[in-house]
């Protein structure tokens, strides 16, 4: 099992940076990502410094193509959850971690379902392992349709027999054997103080619960998991970039403020600065 100084989570302008620091100052990190998030599909930028234009899918290559010339290893894989029982473990779909400190370079939540956050407390929750038990012999649905999503599912299984997932009008991407699948969009969240009804473009369907999965674990979804502190969406971090949960960092949109690449790429090396002091302590 991977015990890197550091897990970086996004290999963004933010993630990327903060392992060419660290590795210089002489720790090894490990970064891992599924997909470039926004700046992949950055069309143009044409406002970082020495750069007079670039796509966004080229300065992401770069970077990662960087930080592999440092020997820095960069791995694509999901991230599904994190676990803090005893010292931080990660979980991908392939690989599982046991790091001396975690940075969430995540990116901003940008995928979301406008109507559901009416709802959280009142039926809608973000995390299966810290509130399934809740729902007990209830009807409950689970949003999303890859691993992720199979993650949450197996746990809230064991809790609850009457589940059913709602893909939300994409294709489901793996097995849930007998679970049942409803592939209908979804149009909106209806209830009277409490979730009771999630519309799709087809019917009506009353539940009692809805656990929201949609693709991979977002910064948003992990920090819920964690018990994170959170403003508007956005992980709140101190001075030193650390969240409230000693040894787990944050930096780039994820953590709010101007969502540019300038700005990520000044809190990766403020984070590594930081954790690099934190992990001389340790």
């Amino acid at each position: 099992m991977n015990k890197p100084d550091c897990l970086i989570i996004g290999f963004g302008p933010c993630g990327i940076e903060a392992a060419i620091y660290l590795k210089r100052y002489g720790f090894n990190p490990i970064v891992v990502g599924k997909d470039g998030g926004a700046l992949e599909k950055a069309h143009q930028i044409e406002n970082y410094y020495g750069i007079e234009s670039i796509t966004g899918k080229e300065l992401l290559e770069k970077g990662i193509e960087q930080a592999k010339h440092l020997g820095i290893e960069v791995v694509n894989d999901e991230v599904l959850a994190i676990e803090t029982d005893e010292g931080f473990k990660v979980i991908g779909v392939h690989h599982i971690w046991q790091p001396k400190t975690i940075l969430l370079a995540v990116g901003a939540s940008r995928a979301s379902l406008s109507s559901a956050s009416a709802y959280e407390g009142k039926g809608v929750s973000y995390c299966a392992i810290c509130d399934g038990f809740f729902y007990r012999k209830k009807k409950v649905a689970i949003i999303g349709n890859g691993a992720y999503m199979l993650h949450e599912l197996e746990i809230l299984k064991q809790m609850i027999s009457d589940l059913v997932i709602f893909t939300d009008g994409k294709p489901l991407m793996v097995d849930v054997g007998d679970t049942k699948v409803i592939k209908d969009k979804i149009l909106r969240f209806e209830g009277e103080g409490k979730l009771q009804n999630i519309v799709t473009e087809k019917e009506s369907y009353p539940v009692e619960g809805c656990f929201i999965a949609i693709g991979s674990a977002s910064g948003f979804t992990l920090a819920k998991h964690l018990g994170i502190a959170m403003k508007e969406n956005s992980i709140m971090v101190n001075e030193q970039y650390m969240t409230n949960i000693t040894g787990i960092f944050a930096g780039g949109d994820c953590i709010g403020g101007l969502l540019q690449v300038s700005k990520a790429i000044a809190d990766g090396a403020l984070a590594a600065t930081e954790i690099s002091k934190y992990l001389k302590k340790s």
